[in-house]
């Protein structure tokens, strides 16, 4: 399909073109990005606050125990999806459902502002709820939007996810930071603002979208005030039903390996935050600290003005029509560039440098901010493998980064508590994580919009989610063996299990690649 052929659904604003995508998906992509903000911006200190002494403000659980919680609660927020977008598919659309979702994710980390049990039990319950309706409903949106430039779609997934990782980086590293040196409380409490002001952004220029996210009666309603849309509007693919089931057998395929790389993944959260805390040598002096302060400088300040670049961009095309969601979003950014200002200011005045153990967290996402436009760009040419490929491209690369932390935990001895492991290990293993991850994950996001029917999106991304809250919980009770692992045999052999498992997996979806291919009837 040449990109004349290409039409993208929603407003004539929409239709404005920023980077070769409609406007309206940036909207969305600052929505998600201050959602990823204060999911991985809570989730970063959430075990470093759990196993803290009490002295330190935390409330001294065990590894095991603060590991527990972490997986069933990702879990959880990966299983609520599913009851989302059935709601979102029947009767709220999926606008209004991103919407009420990102209103009780505030009172969630609004609730983690105190320090209480109870308000932290409440917190979270709060927080998995209303990530059950934002999450499948919002990639459900972009699907609209893209549902007759299917070609585009891989890349308008990749420019998304960069949106989801640009949120991750600032909330991991502020929410860390005020949350490690200033108080656990004030940095949960800091996601909850940046969760409401992308509400507000988003609430207040839907109407780009034009009916695309609407409830079934809202788009009847809007359907009838808009008669020259026509018939096309309405018009789908009619799949043979035996081609849809083969389809769907590729749904669960893909999602069955992507349990095995989000098992691996995610003790980025868990057991790598405890390996950054306790295990890696993070106080810095001299020209270390020196040679750190400026590079975490540029890590933070260039990508934060790459984004408000795009932010700039949009405006130009949306500000005239939507100056109060213009507000919002600008105002964001304003509070987000005082904090790093002030951050940066008091590392340079400090004598030496202490690494936060929740820093090395925003190395995936900076990354990712820096290889998904080149990968986005791949997966747009003649180099463009199949899904199965992608896949298995993305669990060897995943299995080779703990293969790097196998090699450098190789001198801690068995049974050790504590050691002083350069932080090198940590970086490298990150960018071998990301690449991983920009091979699977949102590749996997474009393909189940491609083989399910437009009817069914809502509900069959919530099913796909629930793979990843699988992998989520496997992290958790995986990542909780450290102690275990380690005791009874070494560090290093705790990080092969996570090299070798991925790695096998990888090969395996490999080797589907033609049974795979013929099941998808013609999706590319």
């Amino acid at each position: 399909m040449s990109a004349t052929n290409f039409r993208f659904e929603g407003s004539d604003m929409n239709r404005k073109l920023l980077m070769g995508h409609p406007s309206g998906l940036f909207v969305l992509f600052f929505t998600e990005m201050w959602e990823r903000f204060s999911y991985y911006g809570m989730r970063a200190i959430l075990v470093l606050f759990l196993t803290s002494a009490i002295i330190d403000g935390g409330w001294a659980w065990s590894r095991e125990d603060a590991l527990g919680l972490y997986g069933t609660y990702t879990m959880l927020v990966y299983f609520s999806p599913i009851l989302g977008g059935l709601l979102a598919d029947k009767f709220l659309g999926y606008r209004r459902s991103v919407a009420i979702g990102a209103f009780i994710m505030t009172l969630g980390h609004a609730a983690m502002a105190f320090d209480t049990p109870w308000s932290l039990y409440l917190g979270i319950a709060f927080l998995v709820a209303g990530n059950g309706l934002f999450k499948p409903n919002i990639t459900s949106i972009i699907n609209g939007v893209y549902k007759n430039a299917q070609d585009k779609k891989d890349g308008a997934f990749t420019i998304f996810y960069m949106g989801v990782n640009a949120g991750a980086f600032l909330g991991i590293l502020l929410c860390g930071y005020i949350g490690e040196s200033i108080g656990w409380h004030f940095g949960f409490g800091l996601a909850g603002i940046f969760m409401f002001l992308g509400m507000v952004q988003f609430w207040l220029a839907q109407t780009i979208f034009g009916r695309i996210g609407l409830s079934p009666k809202d788009t009847l309603s809007f359907d009838a005030d808009h008669k020259e849309l026509g018939e096309d509007t309405n018009k789908e693919e009619v799949v043979p039903s035996h081609v849809q089931k083969d389809r769907y057998i590729v749904v669960g395929i893909l999602a069955f390996f992507t349990i095995f790389f989000w098992a691996a993944f995610e003790q980025a959260g868990g057991s790598m935050t405890i390996f950054a805390s306790d295990y890696t040598n993070r106080v810095l002096e001299g020209d270390s600290a020196t040679i750190f302060r400026i590079a975490n400088t540029l890590l933070t300040v260039v990508p934060l003005l790459i984004i408000t670049y795009v932010l700039l961009q949009l405006f130009k095309i949306t500000f005239s029509k939507y100056k109060l969601s213009n507000l919002a979003l600008g105002l964001s950014f304003a509070i987000i560039w005082g904090i790093v200002i002030y951050m940066l200011k008091s590392q340079f005045n400090q004598e030496n440098t202490e690494i936060p153990a929740s820093w090395f967290g925003i190395l995936n996402s900076f990354y990712i901010i820096a290889f998904a436009p080149l990968v986005s760009k791949i997966w747009e040419s003649k180099y463009n493998p199949p899904a199965t490929v992608k896949f298995g491209i993305g669990l060897i690369l995943l299995g080779l980064g703990f293969g790097v932390l196998a090699y450098g935990s190789a001198s801690i001895p068995q049974g050790a508590q504590t050691a002083s492991v350069s932080v090198v290990w940590l970086i490298l293993a990150y960018l071998l994580h990301t690449l991983g991850e920009l091979s699977l994950s949102p590749v996997g996001l474009s393909y189940v919009s491609k083989l399910v029917p437009a009817a069914k999106i809502g509900m069959m991304f919530g099913l796909w989610y629930i793979a990843v809250g699988l992998g989520n919980k496997a992290a958790g009770y995986s990542g909780g063996l450290i102690d275990k692992i380690t005791a009874a045999y070494d560090m290093s052999t705790f990080f092969l299990i996570f090299t070798i498992v991925p790695i096998c997996a990888g090969l395996l979806i490999m080797a589907l690649t033609r049974k795979v291919n013929k099941l998808m009837h013609g999706v590319h």
